[in-house]
């Protein structure tokens, strides 16, 4: 099984996986067979979902209710990742906004989502 698709059946068992090179410690997103530069072994841990938001948009739909905001969230352990908002207004999310991973089904797929932070 390939990096990406490891990522995805975790996400379905209900577990966010990130990972980190074996020797530098480093951890990086998105999934890689070797450590990126380096070349050298990976491992896969436990992600504690814990981030804030480095960048955003907002996807301005023709109904206002449906808008979204997309996000580069950075992770507790460093890595970036882009992916979405939920439970928030797009013109409440701001950049530096403390954030959490939830992963929820979406057409049949896992998907990993941000909330804020309570």
């Amino acid at each position: 099984m390939g990096p990406e698709a490891e990522y995805r059946a975790q996400l379905a068992a209900g577990k966010f996986m990130i990972q980190r090179g074996v020797t530098s410690g480093q951890c990086f997103f998105p999934p890689r067979t070797h450590e990126p530069a380096t070349g050298d072994a990976v491992e896969w841990i436990e992600a504690g979902g814990c981030g804030s938001v480095y960048a955003l948009t907002i996807a301005r739909k023709r109904a206002p209710e449906s808008d979204y905001t997309i996000v580069v969230v950075e992770l507790a352990e460093g890595p970036r990742l882009m992916s979405r908002i939920d439970g928030t207004a797009p013109d409440d999310v701001r950049i530096g906004m403390a954030v959490q991973a939830r992963i929820i089904t979406e057409n049949d797929a896992p998907l990993l989502v941000f909330e804020a932070a309570a």
